[in-house]
């Protein structure tokens, strides 16, 4: 009922929008700037794309387009919809740019993942001797991360020690994200130590730096931290513990998180149990990955390429494996590259060129063209499987290679002694030097 009400509301509020606009524009009265300035945040806050557009072509056309405050709203609004061509159109034609309409637009870009043109907007503040605030360099810091440009997330670091800014609470999430992002663990967790106050943001960045660089432990112990702190995870702390688990093939702790999991409500979270079903999976338990899974309402294909995974790396579960992917193809009518190739991958380790050559035709249904792990996975598939002359179509009709690509290929013209081909096929790839084992192959 309450989804219900929202959507009804939100559908009375746009046409009273509509009459606003369409009523000032029939008698010509008009609108007080606080009016567009309401109906351009209703805009933002529900990303009425239409809506927004019209508002501001209102605007104009009722003279407040040089107003300095209606335009940084329009720019945050373009960047809500992402937009960022019109968003920069705006923050051109301004008269007046404020820090905060500077940081509007830098803000929208590193929101975009327009990670470069964002560290753009923020050295041309500084040529424009605009000083930025601790958002401007909160954003700034996070485009650094986007492009995991450690280096210049340091020069960014001393700009702000030096403008007062290392103790923000914002900053200083932002600097730990880019630290731990970008590996530097050691320097992520000073930033932590020494913050006045630890908000979930910063937990979370620091637990997901310890997954991400694989220490496991560490990963464990701040969560064991944050929860003496009295702080209650996210969906996004579980998610980061799982990963590490995943990867430390740890069983006894993924049962101690699992409970926690029960005990704390998050077993409905989709995204959470399906990390736990991947963590059961690569740590062998393939039952209670099973379980797990059998228990999700609306089965999504990440959950099942894990199980899928899971039962590959057993090596004795192809029926099951088979049964799965049947089951979740009636469901998904796009399946995607990671879950074929999964499937790929476990029909070159059993040598079934038929199933192969089905889950080709399904890909191909999915897309006409495929990337480059799903063109390796084809490769090694039909090679292991003996069709030599599938493996070499699927290596021909491939736009991009890389060593992968190239040494499947080489192995499988070897495997059925095909030497003329393999040594034309090798001095085309250029792999002599950087796989020597290839080579001695050829040899």
């Amino acid at each position: 009922m309450n989804r219900i009400s929202q959507g009804t509301q939100l559908k009375f509020q746009i046409r009273w929008l509509h009459f606003k606009l369409g009523f000032s524009n029939v008698n010509g009265i008009h609108m007080k700037s606080s009016l567009y300035s309401d109906a351009i945040q209703f805009c933002i806050k529900n990303r009425a794309n239409y809506e927004g557009r019209l508002v501001h072509s209102h605007l104009i056309s009722s003279g407040y387009g040089s107003n300095s405050y209606l335009n940084t709203q329009m720019i945050i609004f373009y960047s809500k919809v992402a937009d960022m061509e019109n968003a920069r159109k705006v923050f051109d034609r301004m008269s007046h740019r404020s820090v905060v309409s500077w940081t509007a637009l830098l803000s929208g870009y590193s929101q975009n993942d327009s990670f470069e043109d964002a560290l753009m907007v923020l050295s041309a503040m500084h040529r424009c001797g605009v000083k930025a605030n601790e958002f401007s360099y909160g954003s700034g810091l996070r485009a650094c991360t986007g492009i995991r440009c450690l280096e210049r997330g340091k020069q960014l670091q001393g700009w702000i020690y030096k403008c007062g800014f290392s103790g923000n609470l914002f900053v200083q999430s932002a600097l730990i994200d880019l630290n731990s992002k970008c590996g530097d663990m050691e320097d992520a967790y000073h930033v932590f130590e020494i913050m006045a106050e630890r908000d979930l943001v910063a937990w979370n960045a620091m637990i997901d730096g310890y997954a991400s660089q694989g220490f496991m432990s560490d990963c464990f112990q701040m969560f064991h931290f944050m929860l003496s702190e009295g702080l209650q995870p996210d969906c996004f702390t579980l998610g980061s513990v799982m990963k590490a688990l995943a990867g430390g093939g740890d069983l006894m702790r993924v049962d101690q998180v699992h409970s926690f999991i029960i005990q704390v409500g998050f077993t409905s979270d989709r995204f959470v149990v399906g990390l736990l079903i991947d963590a059961y999976a690569k740590c062998g338990n393939l039952r209670s990955a099973s379980d797990l899974y059998k228990s999700i309402g609306n089965k999504d294909l990440i959950s099942c390429t894990s199980l899928i995974n899971g039962y590959a790396r057993e090596g004795n579960h192809f029926g099951d494996a088979l049964d799965l992917f049947f089951q979740i193809n009636k469901v998904h009518v796009g399946l995607d590259d990671v879950i074929l190739c999964s499937m790929l991958n476990l029909c070159a380790d059993v040598a079934s060129l038929s199933l192969g050559k089905q889950i080709h035709a399904l890909g191909l249904k999915c897309r006409p063209h495929y990337d480059v792990a799903m063109g390796n996975a084809l490769v090694d598939m039909y090679a292991k499987s003996g069709d030599i002359v599938s493996a070499h179509s699927a290596f021909v009709e491939m736009g991009k290679k890389n060593v992968i690509t190239w040494t499947s290929m080489i192995v499988a013209y070897a495997r059925h002694g095909y030497v003329g081909i393999l040594k034309q096929l090798d001095q085309a790839s250029g792999l002599q030097s950087c796989i020597p084992a290839v080579h001695i192959i050829i040899q």
